[in-house]
């Protein structure tokens, strides 16, 4: 190739969309329906779930009473990417979130490997969730129906299909074509019950609280090691995991075509939604770590309830469990409704088949919104995730690194953009977000690591032999 041709792949490479989008053809503009209430609703949804309710337990195995560090720096790392989030969110009111952002600052490649990470993380986030709630509810069915186990648990524990999961899942589906304001009114009644639910915990287990629970405060240590039993411990080994415990935020940012005044909702939205979690999780943490030994709930499916229980509270704990049934289809819901709308921007751009960016009359997405159902029912049904779910973290890593590099270069680019929401000491915060995420990245599993490098070497090779040629932009 000569020097010329080599200096047009580069630049085709690196083509950036322009910062405000332009107008699109044949009614591609999602309905503007949600205010600020609805997205702190769908952030909080999102962020509050299985995470905590589960998460606590193997963080608890992996960092000992320390775990309560790891949920304040996995915390801090995510309130610092949420306020980068918040400042791009208002500059480019977009759907798409980090890979629209990374589209407009930095180029075509490095957003096309974002989104292709999005697309991991929502996919194994919305399964997962669905496995983890049919969990809670096949016990009920088989106890209260007589529904065989066969059916209500994937190959890999011995079943046949995961019928509840796929169920719940093609429930919230009906839920985003039905439009998404109703969707998301029926989010915020269901995320007041998860809210309620984890300050009743907090109110019987804090007053349980003894201090001599918590020593040794951190008995392995702080940075990611691999134990004589072949587990990796530490307290960054425990907030690299908790880290899914967090993110969801990012979701409200994928809604901002569809906020009815986005330079006001996204950041109320975002960073509201943002410190609220990070303020109930370490209350939550600090709460089960004093309660009990922690050596009592560690790896336990259900550890707040299992707490709730042995302090001799089994109303509470039976409460604890109704509630995540009731209410852990919010989560779905919200990274469903990321994962749509991830899939609908990039359908639009051109880097995906753009029939599927088809709008009903009432603004939703359908084609998009059945194709995702069918794709995680998939997942959810019959593949077994196990270690592949920590492979949602390293791909929300790789965005939130991907947003916060945005907002530096930004700032550099165009110092005087206009900003309805500016991060505060940006450069400060941003490095805490981008060499956090890093750190983060790097204290996850190898096996984690190495998973991931195979799925984004899979898509490049999807990019170069379709996508690129396809672009709008181009």
């Amino acid at each position: 190739m000569t020097p010329e041709g080599n200096l047009r792949m580069t630049d085709s490479l690196f083509r950036r969309k322009p910062i405000v989008p332009e107008p699109q053809e044949g009614g591609q503009a999602l309905a503007r329906t949600l205010g600020w209430p609805h997205l702190i609703a769908l952030g909080v949804g999102a962020i509050v779930g299985t995470g905590i309710l589960t998460l606590i337990g193997v963080g608890a195995d992996k960092a000992g009473p320390a775990v309560i560090l790891s949920f304040a720096i996995a915390g801090l790392i995510c309130a610092c990417a949420a306020l980068a989030y918040a400042e791009m969110a208002t500059m480019i009111p977009a759907s798409g979130s980090a890979y629209t952002y990374s589209y407009v600052v930095i180029g075509e490649l490095l957003a096309w490997i974002v989104g292709w990470s999005l697309i991991l993380e929502y996919s194994l986030v919305v399964s997962a969730v669905a496995v983890g709630w049919s969990g809670y509810a096949a016990p009920l069915l088989e106890a209260w129906a007589g529904f065989p186990m066969a059916l209500m648990q994937g190959p890999e524990l011995g079943g046949i299909v995961n019928l509840p999961a796929i169920a719940i899942i093609a429930v919230v589906a009906g839920l985003l074509l039905v439009g998404t304001r109703e969707s998301a009114t029926l989010n915020a009644i269901l995320v007041l019950v998860k809210i309620v639910a984890l300050v009743v915990f907090v109110a019987v287990a804090l007053p349980a609280f003894n201090a001599a629970n918590l020593e040794p405060f951190s008995p392995y240590g702080f940075a990611k090691h691999v134990g004589p039993d072949g587990v990796e411990r530490g307290v960054m080994a425990a907030a690299a995991i908790i880290f899914f415990a967090f993110y969801g935020f990012d979701a409200i940012a994928t809604a901002a075509e569809e906020a009815k005044n986005p330079d006001r909702d996204l950041k109320i939205g975002i960073v509201g939604s943002m410190f609220a979690c990070v303020l109930i999780y370490v209350a939550v943490a600090v709460a089960a770590v004093g309660a009990i030994v922690y050596t009592r709930f560690a790896n336990s499916p259900e550890p707040l309830a299992l707490i709730l229980r042995e302090l001799g509270s089994p109303l509470a704990a039976q409460y604890l469990a109704v509630s995540a049934i009731i209410a852990l289809p919010t989560v779905i819901l919200a990274f469903f409704y990321g994962q749509s709308r991830i899939f609908f921007t990039m359908a639009r751009d051109g880097l995906l088949p753009a029939g599927l960016a088809k709008l009903s009359a009432r603004g939703t997405p359908v084609r998009i919104t059945i194709f995702t159902a069918l794709v995680v029912a998939v997942l959810a049904g019959f593949i077994p995730l196990g270690e592949l779910a920590a492979l949602a973290n390293a791909g929300t890593l790789a965005a939130f690194t991907a947003v916060s590099v945005c907002m530096l270069i930004m700032r550099r680019r165009a110092p005087d953009a206009p900003r309805t929401f500016r991060t505060p000491l940006p450069w400060a915060v941003g490095g805490i977000a981008v060499f956090g995420c890093i750190y983060l990245f790097f204290s996850l599993p190898l096996q984690t690591q190495l998973w991931f490098l195979v799925w984004n070497v899979g898509g490049l090779g999807v990019y170069f032999l379709y996508a690129r040629s396809r672009a709008i932009i181009a």
